[in-house]
């Protein structure tokens, strides 16, 4: 079965403990924690006895955990998601970045996840390359062990799968630098349809972010408002031989995160069943195929778009 959890950034107004209690109580098991100021903030007063309360609760609660960077305003007032590894003043985010690595291991985080960031206007292509190179250098150092997911986000410096690649390359391809992927971004910045993009990157997985989406838009949707046929997705999932969370990423969605996250885990659990029965009527479908002489002509069973 897939280990679907649900991230704290939908659940903006409600505190920590609340939240987390709430995500088990529903059934999922595990949780997607963005560090925020309201959330775990690396930078309040009592840190260490503040994560170890967490790790206390997520064992009680039996909730795995990744941690997630994401927070919006949390290094800067006054400039959204700054700054970053591009930004001329990235040695802050690297910071972050390191603390949230440490957090992660004290919580036995499953990975921690973070991205590129926008390009300043006044850096020039190459230079925001070399720079985020060189901050994944060292965040990859920090870590000490604990896997990095990195996320190509739309319309960030790495924004897709591709460039996910190339930025490990230039990394020499460590072990420790695996990729989180976003399935709404599939639908939304990929080319390739959504269950061949996880099929693709089923290796390099350490992170899953769930959520529905329309082709070229990003904005986070609720499952069955946007484009994405998720059975085929879960299939894929599975067979990927991925065991890690697969987290619902529903950030704009605080205002109903009871009741949203509630109809997430129906939805995808439906999904997930009508995924097996898909795979078992593909199976059939290849052995009568065979006992016909004709196996190479396997039905497409994606059952729709993705």
């Amino acid at each position: 079965m897939i280990r679907f959890g649900y991230g704290t950034n939908g659940f903006a107004n409600h505190r920590l403990p609340d939240a987390l209690d709430i995500i088990a109580d529903l059934g999922y098991t595990g949780v997607a924690l963005t560090l925020d100021h309201h959330h775990l903030d690396p930078y309040a007063d009592g840190l260490a006895s503040r994560v170890a309360k967490v790790a206390d609760r997520l064992r009680t609660l039996g909730l795995g955990v990744v941690i997630e960077t994401g927070a919006r305003y949390l290094l800067d007032p006054r400039r959204k998601h700054a700054p970053t590894l591009l930004d001329d003043d990235r040695d802050h985010r690297v910071d972050f970045l390191s603390r949230a690595a440490a957090i992660g291991a004290d919580l036995g985080a499953e990975a921690v996840s973070f991205w590129s960031g926008v390009r300043p206007g006044h850096v020039p292509p190459g230079l925001a390359w070399d720079r985020l190179v060189e901050g994944c250098a060292r965040v990859l150092e920090a870590a000490r062990g604990v896997p990095l997911g990195f996320e190509p986000e739309p319309g960030m410096l790495v924004d897709t799968i591709a460039g996910w690649h190339a930025l490990r390359r230039a990394l020499g391809a460590p072990d420790g630098f695996g990729l989180t992927l976003d399935i709404g971004h599939c639908r939304c910045n990929e080319p390739d349809p959504v269950p061949d993009c996880v099929t693709a990157v089923g290796p390099y997985l350490v992170n899953v972010q769930i959520d529905d989406m329309r082709r070229g838009t990003h904005e986070h949707l609720e499952f069955g408002e946007g484009e994405i046929d998720f059975p085929p997705v879960l299939r894929a999932l599975a067979d990927s031989g991925y065991r890690g969370l697969v987290a619902v990423e529903l950030p704009r969605h605080s205002h109903a995160a009871p009741d949203v996250a509630a109809r997430s885990l129906a939805f995808l659990r439906r999904a997930e069943r009508e995924s097996v029965q898909g795979g078992r009527d593909t199976t059939q479908a290849v052995q009568v195929q065979g006992d016909r002489g004709g196996a190479h002509d396997v039905p497409d069973v994606e059952g729709g778009s993705s």
